[in-house]
């Protein structure tokens, strides 16, 4: 799961972030001649020490990305096309104030081997839940309209609240009336972190 804004996540740790590893990182990569535009996204692990660096991916991070989205206010296509475009200097971002819980809800055995084909129940009622939106990732849909699940990680159920301990207990009261054969996820997301 993944939670947003990160209470661990001061000011001064953002800049310290931004000063020890992203900034140096985008100046080698432009030093070497292949400056990036596109998502970078960093791994981080807060430590004793400081942070470190775990790894960077070319893309958006899962469930990661979910609490970002159901906070962004400003529209994501002009985003993706003003960074693809090398503008991204242009574009106006705004975020909303409330925090987002996300938690997954993965297939029995995950993420060793597990079954497909189940039948997901309860979607129309968990998208009920007051701010709450739930992400398809493992699932396929019948021609019957029939959900079922598809992969190892199958939905990320997320909600925006005007404290995190709100969204979180939306989201779980949404996981609440969702169900499947096998289906499971954590219930610690959020839940030294809540903040109010």
């Amino acid at each position: 799961g993944a939670f947003s804004p990160s209470l661990l996540l001061d000011e001064a740790m953002q800049a310290r972030v931004m000063a020890e590893i992203i900034e140096p990182t985008v100046r080698a990569m432009e030093a070497e001649g292949r400056p990036y535009q596109g998502v970078l996204y960093a791994g981080l692990m807060l430590t004793a020490d400081g942070p470190k660096l775990l790894e960077y991916n070319v893309r958006f991070g899962d469930p990661e990305c979910q609490v970002l989205l159901a906070r962004l206010k400003s529209d994501l296509l002009p985003i993706l096309i003003a960074t693809a475009d090398g503008a991204l200097h242009t574009v106006d971002l705004r975020w909303r104030d409330e925090p987002a819980v996300c938690v997954v809800m993965a297939s029995a055995g995950y993420p060793g081997t597990y079954s497909k084909g189940a039948i997901i129940r309860g979607l129309d009622a968990a998208d009920a839940v007051e701010g709450v939106t739930v992400f398809h990732a493992g699932t396929r849909l019948e021609a019957d309209g029939t959900v079922l699940t598809d992969g190892g990680r199958v939905l990320g159920v997320t909600a925006i609240g005007d404290t995190q301990a709100i969204a979180r207990r939306r989201v779980y009261e949404a996981i609440d009336r969702i169900a499947w054969d096998g289906g499971w996820c954590r219930r610690d997301i959020a839940a030294t972190t809540t903040g109010g």
